[in-house]
């Protein structure tokens, strides 16, 4: 903050009485009554020239441009402090980048820099002074964080006055009649440093800066809210331009509250995606919004509590009636208890990436103002050659592979699959003594219908979404198919059944049984695999092939479904066995051993068949641990008499 005894803000024009206040500088300009096309940019930084290649490509009939217009001259060099000058080096479009590099060289100090860059390496705008460049639209631009105050307070004192390029400022204002809109442009130039609210530099009116710098006032803020409220018109669509944003900035939110402005375009972050919101889309609630403002409000009471004595005893009367608007600008804080604040939602704001980067086309057409955003975005190339070593693995995750580019991906983010139970035990068939067992019969080959497999249009990609009809007539189809489906599987396992009677029937040894396949190990469940990892955040389910109709998850079974069965569990430690006609309780416990044997209970199968073709009896032999259950199993080696088969639950 200025630390001398001068003014704030010592205004050349004539102090006057607020009653008395000299007209507002306002100018009314006619583009097309039809339709007209206005870019809108940000930073352009000296290279002026670009502006009507930018006019040409977007056929604009204006630009509105966000300040760091490059508003330098020959003489602005000696005024730019090291820092400054080196900032403007760094940043000029001017300067090609082999000779960026060695101004901006370690071992390269400022005072060879400062004796090596001269203005045209800085800005075109002596050029455009001098006549050599001439704007073809018109351009409506404020003042950004790095400008030359000196060249701007000869624009406001007419000294300088080039055609096409108008300056706006907090005195003046621009109406543009255009596509049927009347658009009433409001500007704010300069940095908001809330510290130097109250320092003017090196200006001599209401606007401030110095060095190479230039900055926002509360004076300046108050006078432009003196402009706004005297050609207030509700006819009229107001547009804010400020270099500072709105989004970030919450003492510009308040001022284009109090503006009542419908739009505002601004600039100052320097990203490479410009960005389209309103307050409702980006905060959660009103209180958001609130808490933003608080918090601009908050940074200039700071300020304004250590400087308020020193202000009041130097400002004029008419700096007061300003002051008093800055500070009402301040206070406006929308209230939560109230009635809803209408820009909440209704104002709508642009924040401008920088014009080498990006430009927005407002396309006024039958009052319609359209938006065309442009950005040149980040550049994702370098990813291609990411090698695995130079990727840092996200904590807690696993390593998979993306999914193959030939396969048919789904029409949305599936839904993971669940891992099923493990699934019963298959029964161990061992060779035994007594006589064979059937195997029972067969488990169906295909699993009932689980997750659908997403269409496809037989391209390679899925197929366009169905309307509604169309839906309902697929689900007819598929509740069809699984109908018929059910009956087919229920006609196999009666036919089944019938040919497994049919071979017991036939079966000629009942005292003797082929030896079946023997399995050592104990059983284990059938695992059940996860599924893969397509490379997204959500896994994906596995796609079918629609040739293969409905399928159950893939899994690393062989495709059969365990039977389900409405029974209870049975015995751990169970035998399983096909006995000998007119076998007894008494004959099973003596084929294990007698009461040594552990046998605890067995369990004869009640047989449904016709009583003229009885078939040999079936029990269940339970244990009374698993070692009792072994040694019985070691009986089947002992002779050839009937396969037993455990099961164990």
């Amino acid at each position: 903050m200025n630390s001398s005894s001068r003014p704030a803000s010592s205004s050349t024009r004539p102090t006057v009485s607020p009653n008395s206040r000299p007209q507002v500088n306002t100018h009314t300009k006619v583009l097309d009554t039809t339709h007209g096309r206005i870019l809108c940019i940000a930073d352009i930084r000296g290279r002026l020239s670009g502006l009507n290649d930018l006019a040409r490509e977007a056929n604009a009939k204006a630009i509105i441009h966000t300040g760091d217009f490059g508003f330098f001259e020959s003489n602005s060099l000696d005024r730019i402090n090291d820092r400054t000058l080196r900032h403007l080096t760094m940043y000029s479009p001017l300067i090609p980048s082999t000779q960026r590099t060695h101004f901006l060289a370690p071992d390269n100090t400022s005072q060879a820099i400062r004796a090596t860059v001269d203005i045209s390496l800085l800005s075109e705008f002596p050029l455009l002074l001098s006549g050599q460049l001439k704007l073809s639209v018109p351009v409506y631009t404020v003042w950004g964080a790095c400008e030359d105050v000196v060249i701007l307070e000869k624009f406001r004192a007419g000294i300088y006055n080039i055609d096409n390029l108008h300056v706006l400022d907090e005195a003046t204002t621009y109406c543009l009649d255009v596509g049927g809109v009347k658009l009433r442009l409001l500007g704010l130039g300069g940095a908001l440093v809330p510290h130097k609210m109250f320092d003017n530099g090196d200006g001599s009116a209401t606007i401030a800066g110095g060095q190479g710098t230039m900055w926002t006032t509360a004076l300046q803020i108050g006078e432009l809210v003196d402009t706004a409220q005297r050609v207030f018109d509700p006819t009229e669509t107001r547009l804010l331009v400020t270099h500072a944003s709105p989004g970030r900035e919450g003492i510009m939110a308040q001022l284009a509250l109090v503006l009542k402005a419908d739009l505002s375009i601004s600039a100052g972050l320097h990203f490479r995606y410009a960005s389209s919101y309103n307050e409702f889309s980006v905060q959660s609630d009103l209180e958001g919004f609130r808490h933003k403002l608080i918090a601009g409000k908050e940074a200039f009471d700071k300020v304004w509590d250590s400087v308020k004595q020193q202000v009041d005893t130097v400002i004029d009367e008419h700096q007061r009636v300003l002051l008093d608007k800055a500070l009402s600008v301040i206070e406006r804080v929308p209230n939560a208890q109230g009635p809803e604040e209408p820009s909440w939602k209704n104002c709508w704001n642009w924040n401008l990436c920088d014009a080498a980067f990006g430009s927005l086309v407002l396309d006024v057409k039958d009052g319609r103002i359209s938006a065309e955003l442009k950005s040149q975005g980040f550049n994702y190339a370098y990813r291609r050659t990411a090698t695995p070593s130079n990727v840092v693995p996200t904590p807690n995750s696993t390593t998979s592979s993306l999914p193959n580019a030939t396969s048919n991906p789904p029409t949305k983010g599936s839904t993971p699959v669940q891992a099923e139970k493990p699934l019963s035990p298959h029964p161990k068939e061992i060779r035994s003594p007594l006589v064979p067992v059937a195997s029972g019969k067969e488990t169906p080959k295909e699993s009932s219908p689980s997750t659908p497999a997403p269409k496809s249009n037989g391209s390679g990609t899925p197929a366009p979404p169905l309307d509604k009809a169309e839906k309902e007539k697929q689900k007819r189809k598929e509740k069809e198919k699984e109908k018929k489906e059910r009956k087919d599987r229920e006609r196999n396992e009666a036919k089944e059944k019938e040919a497994s009677t049919s071979e017991e029937k036939a079966d000629p040894a009942l005292n003797a049984l082929a030896p079946a396949p023997t399995s050592a190990c104990a059983p284990t469940p059938i695992p059940v695999s996860a599924p893969e990892q397509s490379g997204k955040a959500t896994p994906e389910a596995p796609i079918a092939d629609v040739r293969d109709g409905m399928k159950s998850p893939t899994t690393d079974s062989t495709g059969a479904r365990t039977p389900t069965s409405k029974r209870s569990s049975r015995h751990p430690w169970t035998l399983f066995v096909k006995l000998p006609q007119q076998s007894t309780e008494a004959d099973v416990r003596s084929f294990f051993g007698g009461e040594t044997a552990g046998v605890t209970k067995v369990t004869f199968l009640p047989f449904k068949g016709s009583p003229h073709h009885r078939a040999r009896p079936l029990a269940y032999v339970e244990f009374g641990d698993d070692e009792t259950m072994k040694a019985g199993l070691d009986k089947n080696d002992e002779v050839r008499h009937p396969n037993v088969v455990l099961f164990s639950d």
